[in-house]
């Protein structure tokens, strides 16, 4: 797929019950329908740096759509502790599952979204969601990506077919997702029968694909190595599910 010369860029409010979300959403300038990628923040919420990865992937010729699961105005730090922010959503998943739903449903009624070819990619916490919502296994969605993502199940009781297919980026060292987390993921996706993937970084850390992150005494640090072959394998990956 080329690259788009131009691209159109726009804030979009949704619902779910009485809470308003604003999402935003980047595509190639034109009319048309394209394969839509859904964007899941990490624990910070949909800030600046969210907004620049979806017009990355609209750049690659998708619809981009950076979904907001906390709510509209409801922003933490980039740079600090978002613990409070996300800690209720680790808490109570059937809520997290039906707000990513939701995005889900708007992302689809978008006039630049293919609804044959949707899939969603998220970062930490993002991670987390995107497995969520392979978990929720709606018929819509494709293949979810997650990049250093969290892999608690959500123990929301038995587990359907899961019918996206799955990749799990991930940074070897990292604290957050440490190797008994990743034996049981693997472990939970085969049960599942997810078509899924997992590519180890030796080496990386949490949050590996966040240029200037770096507090290795937390277990985070940017390295570029696993930032290149992920975003690579990522593109790979979804020319693979949407073909």
């Amino acid at each position: 797929m080329s690259a788009p010369a131009k691209i159109a860029t726009a804030f979009i409010d949704y619902s779910d019950g009485e809470t308003t979300f604003e999402g935003y959403v980047a595509h190639p300038e034109g009319t048309g329908r394209r394969p839509c990628v859904l964007l899941a923040h990490d624990w910070s919420g949909l800030n600046g740096g969210m907004r620049q990865r979806a017009e990355e992937v609209a750049r690659l010729g998708y619809t981009a759509f950076a979904i907001d699961v906390y709510g509209k105005g409801v922003r933490g730090d980039e740079q600090g502790d978002n613990s409070a922010l996300m800690g209720p959503f680790l808490a109570d998943r059937a809520l997290l599952r039906k707000r990513l739903l939701a995005a889900l449903d708007t992302a689809a009624k978008h006039p630049a979204t293919d609804t044959a070819k949707v899939g969603a990619m998220g970062y930490c916490f993002g991670g987390l969601c995107v497995l969520d919502l392979a978990r929720a296994a709606p018929p819509i969605l494709k293949g979810v990506v997650s990049f250093h993502g969290i892999f608690m199940p959500p123990n929301l009781g038995p587990q359907t077919k899961i019918t996206a297919k799955v990749m799990i980026l991930h940074g070897w060292e990292d604290p957050m997702a440490p190797p008994d987390h990743v034996v049981d993921v693997a472990r939970e996706m085969t049960e599942a029968g997810a078509d899924w993937q997992l590519h180890g970084y030796g080496h990386a850390l949490h949050a590996f694909t966040v240029e200037g992150a770096y507090a290795p005494e937390r277990g985070i640090a940017y390295d570029a190595r696993a930032d290149r072959r992920s975003w690579a394998a990522m593109r790979g990956f979804f020319e693979e599910v949407f073909a």
